[in-house]
């Protein structure tokens, strides 16, 4: 079945960086666009970055250009999302998902948290 593990959230100071990673499972991971989207308490999810087929195309929410980067390794079913300049704002739950055949699926998330 269609399975997503996030990896590499953690406790980080100010301006500090992270790498987070989504292992993908269950389906041809190469023909599917990854979404990275941000949860805090209380609100919804929202896109924080996606990226097509390949590094050519992805998307940044104004909040994160120029400090994230999104990318893909289909030799190993990956979606990494480098984070840099971490900001206390940044702080959420950080979950990978994918849409195919008209179901969104989800991973469980991973917590960042960027704290003094």
């Amino acid at each position: 079945q269609v399975q997503l593990v996030e990896s590499g959230g953690g406790l980080v100071q100010p301006g500090g960086s992270l790498r987070l990673s989504c292992v993908a499972s269950g389906f041809t991971f190469s023909n599917y666009g990854i979404t990275w989207y941000i949860q805090t308490p209380g609100k919804e999810r929202d896109v924080v970055a996606s990226i097509g087929l390949d590094d050519s195309l992805t998307y940044y929410d104004d909040s994160v250009k120029g400090r994230f980067a999104i990318s893909r390794d289909n030799a190993k079913n990956t979606v990494y999302l480098q984070m840099n300049s971490l900001k206390p704002e940044d702080t959420a739950v950080y979950y990978c998902a994918t849409h195919l055949g008209g179901s969104t699926y989800w991973g469980q998330g991973t917590q960042v948290t960027v704290s003094p």
